[in-house]
């Protein structure tokens, strides 16, 4: 039986790789062992921050709407909770737009549920 030489073969998977790793510091770009391992510890992190990217905005959400609000002379906290006690219901992604972009909405909207 031919044997069968994987020369075309193994070129394409390590130009693949390389491909995948352009741009990464060090061996990382230029050896195929390396960039292997790059490419699992970076699909790794990837996996882990896109969860921790859910709380990073909604961190910086929280910062928004405490700026805007205690410019109308409430606190965030204060604000959250007179509206879980009114039963309202706005996301905060679009408080910190509000807070943000139409300030005298949400103005409006402080006055409406009272500090």
């Amino acid at each position: 039986m031919a044997r069968v030489k994987r020369g075309t073969t193994k070129n394409k998977t390590r130009r693949n790789i390389l491909k995948q790793v352009k741009g990464y510091r060090h061996d990382g770009s230029k050896k195929e062992a390396a960039a292997n391992t790059m490419i699992m510890h970076a699909g790794a992190n990837a996996f882990a921050h896109r969860r921790d990217k859910k709380g990073d905005f909604r961190r910086l959400w929280n910062v928004k709407i405490n700026a805007g609000l205690r410019e109308n002379g409430t606190t965030y906290s204060k604000f959250i909770g007179a509206m879980k006690k009114k039963s309202m219901e706005v996301d905060r992604k679009i408080l910190a737009i509000l807070a943000q972009e139409n300030p005298e909405t949400l103005k409006r909207l402080v006055e409406s549920v009272g500090k």
